[in-house]
């Protein structure tokens, strides 16, 4: 690992102070779970470190007028403990699903949402878009974990644990900059880079995330549903996430999203228009599953993904209307 400067801020405005103009300037440690990795392999070499750990305000889960307000430093066992968030079952099982508990324990909400591509090309060092001669190297290399969804020059697929359900909540992202806070649609947070330079996610070097907050409904029901290789310590090998807002036993409006399925987690409108005005059932939301992945664009090792996304749409769908199998 590289020598870098140490920084320990207490407010958020100290924080951003000490970030920089360039994402090599500087880095943030919260959990740390995936920066130390990054920094270990020489992926990731930042010349300082801010620790934001003691920033109290970013800290703390509560309800504030119609939302409720998750800070950014907020960890996957604090989710899973606080029975605000109970109200969100997409949200507590997508961070249930997190099975390493010393990840449960460190990991925090913003880390997972600002988290690199797990993919093993970037991750040796080939680069985000892993370009070699003005080509990739994943659509004729290994690309089994890869990305369904898209289109070049982005196929790694988006890490993200939360975000699925955070976009299905209509979640909104509070960052703070030193032009000031903005707030974003978590839906418009994950971004498809363009360049090797760019990043995943709509974040400037100099900001920090200091707070999601998710509109509290209580006709919408939700739930996630995530497929893995192995059930504890693996990374989902597809997901789904989905709120449907009722109106007795009927669907008025569906969000349906993917994860772990493209560069960014992937909102699948087709199945979430043929939803609207109908009651769930196992048909239907076996139907709802195959229009979600209708416009899959699979890899040369990556089409069973398909047949995985849209079994997640469908039993998420069920778990959220309460239907049994």
């Amino acid at each position: 690992m590289q020598a870098f400067e140490y920084a320990n801020p207490t407010t958020v405005k100290e924080a951003t102070a000490l970030l920089g103009a360039s994402w090599d300037d500087a880095a943030i440690l919260a959990g740390g779970t995936d920066l130390i990795s990054l920094m270990k392999e020489g992926v990731y070499t930042p010349k300082r470190i801010v620790n934001i750990k003691n920033i109290k305000e970013l800290g703390g889960i509560g309800r504030t007028g119609s939302n409720v307000r998750i800070g950014a430093t907020v960890t996957f066992d604090d989710l899973l403990t606080n029975a605000v968030v109970r109200d969100f079952p997409a949200l507590a099982e997508a961070a249930r699903g997190v099975a390493s508990p010393q990840i449960r324990n460190m990991g925090t909400v913003a880390g997972d949402l600002t988290q690199r591509p797990r993919c093993w090309y970037y991750r040796q060092g080939h680069g985000l878009l892993a370009m070699q001669n003005g080509k990739s190297l994943v659509p004729d290399g290994e690309n089994r974990y890869h990305a369904i969804f898209g289109s070049a020059p982005a196929y790694f697929v988006s890490a993200s644990s939360l975000g699925p359900a955070l976009i299905a909540l209509g979640a909104k992202i509070k960052v703070a900059g030193p032009s000031g806070n903005r707030e974003i649609p978590v839906e418009k947070f994950f971004v498809v880079p363009q360049n090797e330079n760019a990043r995943e996610i709509d974040l400037k070097p100099n900001e920090i995330v200091t707070e999601i907050l998710i509109p509290t409904d209580k006709a919408v029901k939700s739930a996630t549903y995530e497929v893995r290789e192995r059930a504890a310590l693996d990374w989902p090998v597809a997901a789904a996430s989905v709120a449907l807002k009722m109106n007795g036993n009927n669907v008025s409006s569906a969000r349906v999203v993917l994860g772990h399925v493209g560069p960014t987690p992937y909102v699948a409108s087709e199945a979430e228009k043929m939803l609207a005005g109908k009651t769930i059932n196992a048909a239907l939301a076996e139907q709802a599953g195959a229009a979600a992945v209708a416009n899959a664009k699979p890899l040369s090792q990556n089409a069973y993904k398909v047949q995985l996304a849209k079994v997640a749409v469908k039993r998420a769908l069920m778990a959220a209307a309460g239907v049994k199998a």
